[in-house]
């Protein structure tokens, strides 16, 4: 078992990853002060994998388990899917002790996670991701989010988990598609932050594909780490160097909007979009020799991803890109690789250069 920790003074918490950590959750959460219960979210097809070994977890731990199921889908980060979770909790929430426990990919961990920030002004919130894609980025760092028909997470919340509890075993019953939107998140933190990772991905990926598991326990591992020294460096981005783990987002955040959020188009399969449109701006601009680009976009077919994006159009996922958060002073920011292993952060691209890279993508 590993064990990483996010140092953020009194809200430090551990990452706790291993291949059998969920039939231990109820012994790491009964160590939170004054919870008696869990609140699970999660969906329908999760809670009938792991739902009863992590119930009996909790009752084994002497706390009580209630479950809510969402839709399998980014539809359920809409305020309409919040309003719901929280009047559910407060039904349950008799004894004003219960925590809210995330179990399943990205989706359920935002929404869980600002039921949690908003209920009852904060109450502690674990996270037990079941995806790749969940157990290497989105269940570190304390971001929460809903959507808007328009654009994603604007409605959110800065708010840290009491713990992180990931199970490599978990994924061994997801689908090939899952593995890739993974491994595009895996992708983006060895182009911008570990040059020794992506060396590592170029060698073992069809081991990863296959879930490896010591190979697997390697990389979740180095990307928990990546993601808690960013995060506890930079916890809401006042800084901007946690800016540098949206890269690929800025473009691939358009694309999901732009798809209206339907499985047509997954969150990895975006952002590998947006990863090779951004080495696309980085070498118009200098800033990318093309031997590294080519090293990029290479791993990036090899996991699978980085096909171009059905009936989409230049001018729509553009126009997405207005809404999206990033936006300072009227001006998108990029995040633009100059050398695998190291990024940067840009502002004021022409509009052309980046409909041209879009443009590039969509054809290809």
């Amino acid at each position: 078992m590993e064990l990483i920790t996010v140092n953020l003074k009194e809200r430090t918490y551990p990452v706790i990853i291993g291949a059998n950590t969920l039939p231990h959750a109820g012994k790491f959460i009964r160590k939170i002060p004054d919870v008696t219960s869990a609140f699970i979210i999660t969906n329908k097809k999760i809670k009938n994998l792991y739902g009863a070994m992590l119930a009996q977890s909790l009752r084994k731990a002497q706390l009580k388990a209630y479950f809510l199921q969402v839709a399998d889908t980014e539809k359920s980060k809409s305020i309409a899917a919040w309003i719901n979770a929280i009047y559910s909790i407060s039904a349950h929430d008799k004894d004003r002790s219960s925590c809210v426990v995330a179990l399943g990919g990205g989706v359920i961990g935002d929404l869980a996670g600002f039921v949690a920030a908003c209920y009852r002004r904060g109450v502690p919130l674990i996270q037990i991701p079941t995806t790749l894609l969940a157990q290497v980025d989105s269940s570190i760092g304390g971001k929460t989010a809903v959507d808007l028909p328009f654009a994603k997470n604007l409605i959110g919340a800065f708010y840290q988990p009491k713990m992180v509890i990931s199970d490599i075993g978990l994924l061994k019953s997801l689908p090939t598609l899952e593995i890739r939107n993974g491994m595009a998140e895996i992708i983006k933190y060895a182009v911008i932050m570990d040059k020794g990772l992506f060396c590592y991905l170029e060698n073992n990926l069809k081991y990863i594909m296959r879930l490896d598991e010591r190979r697997l326990l390697d990389v979740v591992s180095r990307c928990s780490q990546l993601k808690a020294k960013v995060v506890s460096a930079d916890e809401k981005e006042i800084s901007g160097y946690r800016s540098i783990l949206n890269f690929g987002h800025t473009i691939g955040h358009a694309i999901e909007a732009a798809a209206s959020y339907t499985k047509k188009v997954t969150h990895g399969q975006a952002v590998a979009m947006g990863m090779l449109c951004a080495c696309d701006i980085a070498l118009d601009a200098g800033l990318l020799q093309e031997k590294e680009a080519k090293r990029i976009e290479s791993l990036i077919k090899s996991a699978g991803l980085g096909n171009a994006m059905p009936k989409l159009s230049t001018p729509d996922i553009f126009n997405a890109m207005s809404y999206d958060k990033k936006i300072t002073a009227g001006r998108l920011k990029f995040i633009l690789p100059v050398s695998i292993g190291h990024a940067i952060v840009c502002t004021g691209i022409d509009k052309n250069i980046i409909k041209k890279s879009i443009d590039k993508r969509l054809r290809a």
